[in-house]
């Protein structure tokens, strides 16, 4: 490889039940440039839409989003890196999506497909595995990264390893069943009743929705209401609901404080279980709320106690990520300049004993 050719940037993408990111990253500088926010061709944009139907869109979007943004360099992208909304195996191969084309279908060989779409490298990780990169560099002690978007998910990483079993088990928080009642929520995956379904931006919508349905008076007389123009439960968005809680609306933190009982009690059952001792929030949704979000998810889990902890130390437990929506684009980024290294100028060859293992689903 020569200097040129060490100086290019990576072609990066995050791609989420919502939304698809895509941007530049320079290994030299670990700089993110040129970023390009658009609507995934998923099923929050084609409901009725069978789960092949949206595979193909997804996987279509993404060469053209890639060939959009290399237009006019002459030549494809050096390696393109993309963290992926649902668990993918060391060799590319997304086994489900359930936020972004829902029940799971066949598994999708991505990377597979991409690379000979595209006529450069991809390497494919979940999205969590990927925005961890972000982090590894300034946690020195062991984390789990937790997001709160359109789903929920977390990652546990001691060092540079990711825990998760060669199986794939692990990483799927957002699919532990907190709720066994034959009518809980329903799960984007076709379960009920799982953390994601509650306690996701999805979730947390549906329960203001919900509760705006169940007491019309006091909908009415919230701060929710004014900034979603009053009227039907259906007219609440997230956006909106966020803004409601970050303002102190108490009937939008009403909602929010239900919803984070479970989520609460699965923080707590990873640091009892394993000492983790550093639980980072990022997701879009959980930074919409910003800091208001840590403070009540603290308070919950102070209200249901730490065992062994007292409140200062709870406190001190939760930290809120960076404030943006780049996690997965920058680790993406981190991840494929330490592949380039580790491997002599390969971005996405294996070298021995890789830190990224499998992530495969949990079953």
């Amino acid at each position: 490889m020569t200097t040129t050719d060490a100086d290019r940037p990576f072609t990066v993408l995050d791609v989420g039940g919502t939304t698809l990111r895509v941007g530049s990253y320079a290994p030299a500088s670990g700089r993110l440039s040129r970023v390009r926010r658009v609507p995934v061709e998923g099923m929050a944009r084609h409901p009725e839409a069978p789960v092949p139907e949206l595979q193909e869109r997804v996987v279509e979007q993404i060469v053209r989003e890639v060939d959009r943004h290399g237009a006019g360099t002459g030549s494809a992208p050096r390696a393109v890196g993309i963290a992926f909304a649902g668990p993918v195996t060391a060799e590319g191969l997304v086994v489900a999506a359930p936020t972004v084309w829902g029940r799971r279908g066949e598994p999708l060989p991505l990377g597979a497909l991409l690379s000979e779409r595209i006529g450069a490298p991809v390497a494919v990780v979940n999205d969590l595995t990927a925005a961890a990169w972000r982090y590894a560099a300034t946690e020195p002690e062991p984390f789990c990264l937790l997001t709160v978007s359109s789903g929920i998910g977390n990652k546990v990483f001691r060092g540079r390893d990711v825990l998760v079993d060669p199986a794939g088990h692990g990483g799927e928080l957002g699919h532990w069943v907190c709720d066994p009642s034959p009518d809980a929520p329903l799960c984007d995956c076709g379960g009920r009743g799982h953390l994601g379904a509650v306690a996701s931006g999805r979730g947390v919508l549906a329960a203001a929705r919900r509760a705006a349905a169940a007491d019309p008076a006091g909908f009415a007389a919230s701060r929710l209401a004014a900034l979603c123009g009053g009227g039907h439960p259906d007219a609440i968005g997230n956006p909106a609901l966020a803004k409601a809680i970050g303002e102190g609306d108490p009937f939008a933190t009403a909602v929010l404080r239900g919803t984070l009982v479970p989520l609460a009690q699965a923080v707590s059952a990873v640091f009892t279980s394993i000492g983790v001792c550093r639980f980072i929030l990022m997701g879009g949704f959980a930074l919409a709320v910003g800091e208001r979000y840590r403070e009540l998810l603290v308070a919950e889990l102070v209200r249901q106690g730490c065992f062994g902890l007292g409140a200062d130390r709870v406190d001190a437990l939760v930290s809120l990520g960076a404030p943006d929506d780049d996690h997965g684009l920058i680790g993406a980024g981190r991840l494929l300049t330490s592949r380039t290294a580790a491997t002599n100028g390969s971005p996405t060859g294996r070298p021995p004993r890789f830190p990224l293992r499998t992530d495969r689903p949990s079953g």
